[in-house]
């Protein structure tokens, strides 16, 4: 089918030749995914085309700008960033790749995360090196200081070790913090952010989003053990007090700072931790498997990030060939070096062989590959952000403690399932 598709681009023609074509882009934007951009030149250079980037924001804002373009009319750019958690949302705006990228090409990325792409048959996003899975990144001196050691097991009855569980974190996270100086851990406190967060502790506590029949089931026991977490913390003041305002970069920029014991985040912040030139516990830096809930099982909230070209797009043949760039393996060399986890599986291979010798990209990748094998994906509904948008300010409501964990949950689950009976789901 591949090979027959009309306008499919042969691999031995990539990246192609568009002179005079000008291609608006809509991209994400942070510390973790600016480097793969100046890669945007090479393209431009050997196709003779041009990017025009209309904005550069998180995910969170460009889902609000991508939405505000399908309402007014104002989808005219070409390729823009995706994810996994917002792509089911507008799959119609998307042009299938399978129909643009050569089947080549496409079979060099790892099956599960093409499958994951792929939405009623059409791959709606070529994935770049960003799968996303979280470990835990801890201090490691906090864990050599024998008065510490000392401290710590005449308090709690155990010993001071990297946590392997929820309960172990956030007994160290009291134990270590010494606001406002110092804090045991952090969370990002809003938007999907949080409500991912509790949903991965849900799932570590052994309960349910949505259940079988795809009505909200959070607000239970398990549910509310889940979000207790949060709220502990943030009573204890183990976290910062700013918590609740938090995504990823403030979360990526805290634990460089040397104020964090332990931060439970993302594959593309190794580099930037153990850099002097931006970290100051570069060094000092460990990496293992997420911690388990008391159900035995490990969070692993999952996605991956990757791009894609609009149904609208003037040129889909110049747009794929430019997600293919930012999605090809030296782009995936590249973009991997600094710790994101690559989606090509000759990427894998190359990244695994090349850390021979470094202790520390060894480890990030052993405790990634690790990691990677707890990982689950958010429900499969196209109403996800729209829930989350609902839900986070209940979450933030119990951590702030204006509701109590029950209350928040309920409702909660109450806007959540407006939302889907709205849609029909119910």
């Amino acid at each position: 089918m591949l090979a027959c598709a009309m306008g499919a681009a042969k691999a031995a023609d990539l990246p192609g030749k568009f002179e005079g074509v000008t291609i608006d882009a809509k991209l994400i934007g942070g510390q973790q995914y600016e480097k793969l951009y100046e890669r945007i030149g090479e393209w431009e250079k050997a196709t003779g085309a041009k990017v025009n980037i209309l904005s550069k924001k998180n995910h969170f804002e460009l889902d609000k700008e991508i939405k505000s373009d399908i309402a007014t009319g104002g989808l005219t750019w070409c390729v823009g960033s995706n994810h996994s958690s917002f792509a089911p949302q507008y799959p119609d705006i998307y042009a299938d790749l399978f129909g643009l990228i050569p089947s080549e090409e496409v079979a060099k990325f790892v099956l599960a995360v093409i499958d994951a792409s792929t939405l009623d048959g059409k791959l709606v996003m070529l994935p770049r090196a960003q799968f996303d899975v979280s470990a835990l990144y801890f201090q490691k001196s906090l864990y050599q200081d024998e008065a510490k050691k000392t401290e710590f097991k005449a308090k709690y009855g155990y010993d001071l070790a990297p946590p392997d569980t929820w309960a172990q974190v956030s007994d160290q996270a009291e134990f270590f913090a010494a606001p406002p100086n110092f804090y045991g851990t952090q969370f990002a406190g809003k938007e999907e952010a949080i409500n991912g967060r509790f949903y991965e502790m849900l799932v570590a506590e052994g309960g349910e989003y949505l259940d079988n029949d795809g009505r909200p089931a959070f607000n239970s026991d398990a549910g509310v053990r889940a979000l207790e977490w949060f709220v502990k913390l943030y009573k204890d003041k183990a976290v910062p007090p700013g918590t609740t305002n938090y995504l990823w970069d403030d979360l990526g920029q805290g634990f460089a700072s040397g104020s964090i014991a332990v931060n439970l985040d993302w594959p593309g912040w190794a580099s930037f931790f153990n850099d002097p030139k931006s970290s100051k516990v570069a060094g000092n830096v460990g990496v293992k498997v997420q911690p388990a809930g008391s159900s035995g099982k490990r969070t692993g909230w999952s996605g991956h990030h990757g791009f894609s070209v609009t149904e609208s797009c003037a040129d889909k043949e110049a747009a794929a060939s430019l997600v293919w760039w930012l999605t090809n393996e030296d782009s995936q060399k590249l973009e991997s070096a600094a710790g994101p986890l690559p989606t090509r599986s000759a990427v894998w291979d190359f990244n695994i062989k090349a850390a021979e010798g470094d202790a520390y990209k060894t480890e990030v990748l052993q405790a990634f590959q690790e990691a990677a094998k707890h990982a689950f994906p958010v429900p499969q509904t196209a109403e996800w952000i729209e829930i989350s948008n609902a839900v986070y300010p209940e979450l933030q409501a119990a951590i702030l403690g204006d509701k109590t964990s029950k209350e928040a949950l309920d409702a909660a689950a109450e806007k959540a399932t407006g939302i889907l009976e709205d849609a029909g789901k119910l």
